[in-house]
């Protein structure tokens, strides 16, 4: 069974940067669409990027679009979200889950627990 730990959240300033990882384990990532997505406080879960399972189609929501990347990393079951330029509006946790069936699901078949992003001065 897929298993999915986020992992590099923190504190950021306005403007500043951060990587995100999702280690998996229990099966190898590229039999996965993976997505990430982020809650607000007081707000609904939103889909915030996505890349299919051969890695070579990916997705953004507009407001993270050219600021925000999506990679892996095969040889360690990792998949990362890169973000730059970072804004007060992109603070929540975040999530990273996994569907074998469908790319860019609302409703992946597995989730992470999430890691916090504060950006804040």
């Amino acid at each position: 069974q897929l298993q999915l730990v986020e992992s590099g959240g923190g504190l950021v300033q306005p403007g500043g940067s951060l990587r995100l990882s999702c280690a998996a384990s229990g099966s190898p990532l590229d039999y996965y669409n993976i997505g990430w997505f982020r809650q607000a406080p007081g707000k609904a879960r939103e889909g915030v990027s996505c890349m299919n399972s051969r890695g070579d189609r990916t997705t953004y929501r507009s407001s993270v679009e050219g600021r925000f990347t999506i990679s892996r990393d095969i040889a360690n079951n990792t998949v990362y979200l890169s973000m730059n330029r970072l804004s007060a509006e992109d603070t929540g946790i975040y999530y990273c889950a996994a569907d074998r069936n469908s790319y860019c699901s609302i409703l992946p078949a597995s989730w992470g627990r999430g890691t916090q992003v504060t950006v804040s001065s």
